[in-house]
């Protein structure tokens, strides 16, 4: 009894750091900006008005925050499409034998934007989108597709597609390298005999390849539109959410309630939509993927 009593005790030394980092860090902050979207306040207001659920209904009523959500949404579907989607095929292509020799110099041409800031990626993207001097400009009319120039961080109309586009060119390298491990994985014995069945590249991709990364592709979706969810710095640099709200997001929304409305309980208020948003998506990623087949975690 003694002996089990002070395994207990070391174990609980070890996990107790964790467990008050986890406390303070996290969930103390959730808990008091639960406290937070039930008040009405200002950074410069040390007395809080309580408002019980107002700021709830206001969020039913928020115009903005409709256009946010559609915004969210439209980046998690394109997110899913060219992140996952394309990402799974690029991967495929470096882990065939035809490209064994060059997969390596590929791999980190597709890494490299990921280890690169998104505040330096935003302010290159700013220039290639320039309507005057802009790189996508200038090409459109070298090659004689001058009709298609567009202000694209200027018009209602491109403006969201041409923020998306910027997380697609620096995360899809990220996802490429967690399918290229998940695709290592599978046995070669499954490609051998499909060849040898008579199998074609692309028979082999659909039938051995998505069905063995199946849960890699999964994990993959959930971060990407979890991601897609949180995005705040792609708009907030490239657009400041305009023109108008057509490039507005949840988080830069709650940004500009807080810091520039100075709303502070409102804005906790969206921060709690965020949350349950992410809190969900993680949730059935954990319980589709997270246990095994006899039901444990």
């Amino acid at each position: 009894m003694k002996r089990e009593k002070k395994r207990n005790l070391q174990a609980l030394a070890f996990v107790l750091p964790g467990l008050l980092i986890l406390g303070f860090f996290v969930y103390y902050p959730l808990f008091m900006n639960i406290v937070y979207s039930l008040q009405s306040f200002t950074l410069s207001d040390t007395a809080r008005k309580w408002v019980g659920l107002s700021n709830y209904q206001h969020l039913l009523s928020d115009k903005v925050i409709l256009v946010s959500l559609r915004n969210n949404i439209l980046y998690a579907v394109i997110s899913i499409v060219f992140q996952v989607g394309l990402g799974l095929v690029i991967a495929a292509v470096l882990e065939d034998v035809a490209f064994k020799k060059v997969s390596p110099v590929l791999r980190s041409i597709y890494f490299i934007p990921t280890i690169i800031s998104m505040t330096v990626v935003c302010l290159l993207f700013d220039f290639v989108y320039n309507p005057q001097m802009g790189l996508l400009n200038s090409f459109l009319e070298l090659v004689g597709l001058g009709d298609f120039t567009r202000i694209w961080l200027g018009s209602k109309k491109t403006a969201m597609y041409s923020v998306i586009a910027v997380s697609q060119w620096q995360s899809v390298g990220y996802i490429v390298m967690l399918f290229i491990v998940a695709i290592q994985k599978i046995p070669d014995d499954l490609y051998e005999a499909a060849k040898v069945d008579g199998a074609g590249k692309l028979t082999r991709f659909f039938y051995i390849t998505v069905p063995q990364v199946q849960q890699m592709f999964f994990v993959t979706m959930i971060l990407t539109v979890v991601g897609a969810f949180t995005v705040f710095n792609e708009p907030y640099i490239l657009t400041g959410g305009g023109p108008g709200t057509a490039t507005m997001v949840l988080s830069l929304h709650m940004y500009q309630t807080g810091f520039v409305k100075n709303n502070m309980g409102y804005a906790s208020t969206i921060a709690m939509l965020i949350f349950v948003i992410t809190a969900v998506l993680s949730s059935v990623q954990f319980f589709t993927y997270g246990t095994d087949k006899e039901g444990r975690a």
